[in-house]
């Protein structure tokens, strides 16, 4: 009986270690999975706001041609199609085009498709266009509106164009032929090549009747493509005005988002396409390794769990022995909360510490009215220094910046942190946003000065970008999370400005990478900075 009751502990102690692993395992699968989603709702968003912009984009770059074959018909309705006037109209076609870079060219067909005037320094005579689809439409539809058409090869050039016209009456209504705009297919191609969507994503720009004007890869750009059976087009773009969707092209097997919008005037939608797998190829990478990081410490911790279980067996037989392994149990727990507050990388407490330690600070500060500061620090282009010297390389330049920030901390109380990637925090009890705005410079001259070959970087080295909150005095209704938001727009601004400065909130306090802090007469908090 006696042998059980002491076994009791043994049987808690195990049924503990269990589930710390499971619980650490769970977690951490968890976060992996939230971080994915996050990455996959990010991307979802980036490429609905893409294909938005561009969608206003191709609705403006037709309403441009629009409005000068509106202006066209106007001259053509006032001064009529004589040499005079077809000379004058010439001369102000060929301004226009030269004005627009997405026109190709303006052209004047009469009722039996002639050529009769263009924006071309020499009329080409010895074509005819009535066979072609708008000629035909208009001579067969009385509307006045524009007509948007496929992409054509242009007679005079060879080239690919895309075309927008417009109706011309007689005085008695008949037809009297057509005004043509062409938008260059070159000038789309060049302007969706700014736009990164990846290796295998795609920017697609097509007609509402299921016909493509263009689609641009990285490598290639086509016109011309019936998309009346992909599945993109039937099911959804042919049906809503805008959405997101994941499809596999059926084209290359490839699993995409994609993102359409339909233009505001003109029947035509825009699409983009990133591959999911390329989304998620980073996210793939750091999951791989922080389960590795995992699972291993899931290890450590079940090895320390059953040697603290063997050790709680023989202390059944002697109080003595109780004593002692419960001292050495204790210290085993010190060292696991040890492990769990610190990374495991730079040794820096991590950001469960920093969020205990933040939270104590504000509480205290907010009893005794003082100030608290918080520094954030952000490592400039570190994603592109993994991709140029690798995962390695990356760590040990984490490591290195760490010991510069952790030397930047003057006082006990000042806590320096990893708050996660690379970013890192020093939370300042007791110092304004001067004091806190001269450790933040001194900080940043010191990483500059270990002059970290960065080849991706503007000046060559690493650099930091950092961004400074203060709470002076701290009040009752201020609370952790505002603290950290002001910090985090300052550090946001100083990365949209150009990295390597610091920015304080508020902004008007913000000193750029080359202002050295602001000179003023330091307090107290100021001086024990």
């Amino acid at each position: 009986m006696f042998f059980k009751k002491r076994t009791s502990p043994v049987c808690i102690a195990t049924l503990f270690v269990v589930l710390a692993c499971l619980a650490l395992v769970g977690l951490d699968g968890w976060r992996t999975w939230q971080a994915r989603e996050d990455l996959l709702k990010e991307a979802r968003v980036d490429t609905s706001n893409m294909a938005q912009g561009l969608a206003q984009h191709a609705d403006q770059t037709y309403h441009e041609a629009d409005l000068a074959l509106q202006v066209l018909l106007e001259h053509v309705a006032e001064d009529g199609l004589n040499e005079r006037s077809l000379q004058r109209i010439g001369r102000q076609l060929m301004s226009q085009v030269n004005e627009l870079p997405q026109l190709h060219g303006i052209f004047v067909y009469d009722e039996s498709g002639r050529w009769l005037v263009s924006s071309q320094r020499t009329l080409q005579t010895q074509y005819n266009n009535s066979d072609r689809a708008y000629f035909i439409y208009h001579k067969t539809h009385s509307d006045p509106l524009p007509h948007v058409g496929p992409p054509v090869q242009s007679r005079s050039t060879d080239e690919w164009i895309f075309t927008i016209s417009r109706r011309i009456n007689k005085p008695d209504g008949a037809f009297g032929g057509v005004v043509l705009a062409t938008l260059s297919l070159e000038y789309f191609k060049n302007y969706y090549q700014n736009f990164d969507v990846g290796r295998r994503g795609a920017v697609l720009f097509a007609l509402n009747s299921g016909t493509s004007l263009i689609r641009r890869t990285r490598d290639s750009a086509t016109t011309g493509k019936d998309l009346t059976n992909v599945p993109l087009f039937r099911d959804y773009a042919s049906k809503s005005d805008r959405g997101t969707v994941e499809l596999v092209a059926p084209s290359d097997g490839e699993l995409r988002i994609n993102s359409f919008v339909h233009l505001r005037r003109y029947p035509m939608f825009i699409t983009v396409a990133v591959s999911k797998d390329e989304v998620l190829a980073n996210w793939r990478h750091d999951a791989y390794l922080r389960t590795i990081g995992v699972l291993f410490l899931a290890g450590v911790l079940a090895t320390m769990g059953r040697r603290m279980v063997r050790q709680i067996k023989t202390q059944v037989r002697s109080e003595y022995e109780a004593v002692t392994a419960r001292t050495k149990s204790d210290q085993l727990n010190a060292t696991l909360v040890q492990l769990a507050m610190h990374d495991g990388l730079t040794g820096l407490p991590n950001r469960r510490h920093f969020d205990r330690t933040l939270a104590a600070e504000l509480l205290r500060q907010g009893k005794d009215k003082g100030a608290l500061s918080l520094v954030m620090i952000d490592v400039d282009h570190f994603k592109l220094y993994n991709d140029i010297y690798g995962h390695t390389k990356g760590d040990e330049c984490l490591k290195t910046v760490a010991r510069a920030i952790g030397a930047a901390r003057k006082r006990s109380r000042d806590l320096a942190a990893r708050y996660g990637g690379e970013e890192f925090a020093l939370v300042l009890p007791d110092c304004d946003i001067h004091g806190a705005m001269s450790i933040a410079y001194n900080l940043r001259q010191s990483i500059a000065e270990l002059r970290l070959p960065h080849s991706g970087a503007k000046n060559g080295h690493v650099t930091v970008s950092i961004g400074v909150a203060s709470l002076h005095p701290v009040q009752e209704n201020d609370s952790v999370l505002t603290l950290i938001e002001h910090a985090d727009q300052a550090l946001y601004q100083a990365k949209q400005s150009g990295r390597d400065r610091i920015v304080t909130y508020p902004a008007n306090l913000k000193s750029n990478s080359r202002d050295e802090p602001r000179k003023s007469k330091p307090s107290r908090s100021a001086e024990n900075s």
